[in-house]
Formats: C-alpha cells, sequence, structure tokens
C-alpha cells in the first residue's frame, strides 16, 4: 500500500486479508463537515460493511481484527471509523 493511494483505497486493500465475502467502505467525512475530527478533503469518517467466515468470536474479537488488519497507522490517521459486520 502507498500514501498515493486514498486512506478509502488503503482500508479496502488491507480488508482483503480477511478474505471478505461482502465489503463496502463507505467515506462519511462531508456529512461531518464542521464537526469535530473533519478533515479537509474528507477521508476522516469511515462505515465498513464487512461479511467474511474468518471473522469469529465475540463483536470485540471481530472488530480487533479489522483494526488489526487495517493497521494501527492508517487507523491513527482516521477520526471515526465505524462497523457493521454482517
Amino acid at each position: 500500500m502507498t500514501n498515493r493511494m486514498t486512506r478509502k483505497e488503503r482500508i479496502e486493500v488491507a480488508l482483503q486479508a480477511l478474505s471478505p465475502e461482502q465489503l463496502i467502505v463507505e467515506d462519511q467525512s462531508e456529512a461531518h463537515r464542521g464537526h469535530s475530527g473533519y478533515q479537509d478533503g474528507g477521508e476522516s469518517h469511515f462505515h465498513v460493511i464487512i461479511k467474511s467466515a474468518v471473522l469469529t468470536g465475540s463483536r470485540i474479537a471481530k472488530h480487533r481484527a479489522i483494526h488489526a488488519a487495517v493497521g494501527a497507522d492508517l487507523m491513527a490517521e482516521i477520526h471515526a471509523f465505524s462497523i457493521d459486520i454482517k
């Protein structure tokens, strides 16, 4: 992954490690314009919808697996990251 990719693209690529059957990454930043954490140019607020057989265990375990796949460096660049696991 390179920094030439958008954050959305970087998230999509990183989450391929979880072999998703369904993956939707939505940049919801524009809806948060003027709110805390909004960054000019967007890419500060994301919502992920994912379905993957790899994601097992508790909801917390699933969220941790997703955060780990995205990586600490990229997560540090994002203000809000919501997840819907199917």
